[in-house]
């Protein structure tokens, strides 16, 4: 050290002191000091909201939709608009995909009955696209990652 004096580490809880390992002995801080810091340092992390992922499938109907045309402009992560259709004539449990207003195509019916039921019941979900992929088969191009946001 500087001014010749072993460096040393300092427990806060019994306030011993023993030489620290790395031969450089930090500045102390109170624990008070130490867990405000933390919650400081945290605070961002803790500001996003929480989602949890419920369903990852690939959207349906890509070929019929808006996709082929805006391909180009989507991106992994973009938020997607989930949207119940409880009264299409092809699926009572429908649920549409649309990317900035612009519909994409649907949940495949046999993934989309207990998310239906969730959103019937006032549930809160949000849709992102969580992979793209050329694929010539397009049900292998786009996947929906669905998110509940408690």
């Amino acid at each position: 050290t500087p001014t010749g004096r072993a460096a040393s580490t300092r427990c806060f809880s019994t306030g011993w002191t023993r030489p620290a390992s790395n031969g450089y002995a930090g500045p102390s801080m109170r624990p008070e000091a130490l867990v405000a810091a933390l919650l400081f340092a945290a605070a961002p992390a803790l500001a996003q909201p929480i989602r949890i992922l419920v369903q990852s499938s690939p959207l349906a109907g890509f070929q019929y939709y808006g996709g082929k045309i805006l391909w180009d402009e989507m991106k992994e992560g973009d938020r997607l608009t989930l949207v119940r259709e409880p009264d299409n004539r092809h699926d009572a449990g429908a649920v549409r995909v649309e990317w900035r207003g612009e519909k994409l195509g649907y949940l495949p019916r046999a993934d989309n009955a207990a998310l239906a039921a969730h959103m019937d019941r006032g549930v809160h979900v949000e849709g992102r696209i969580g992979r793209m992929a050329k694929n010539p088969n397009p049900w292998k191009r786009l996947r929906v990652d669905v998110f509940v946001v408690p």
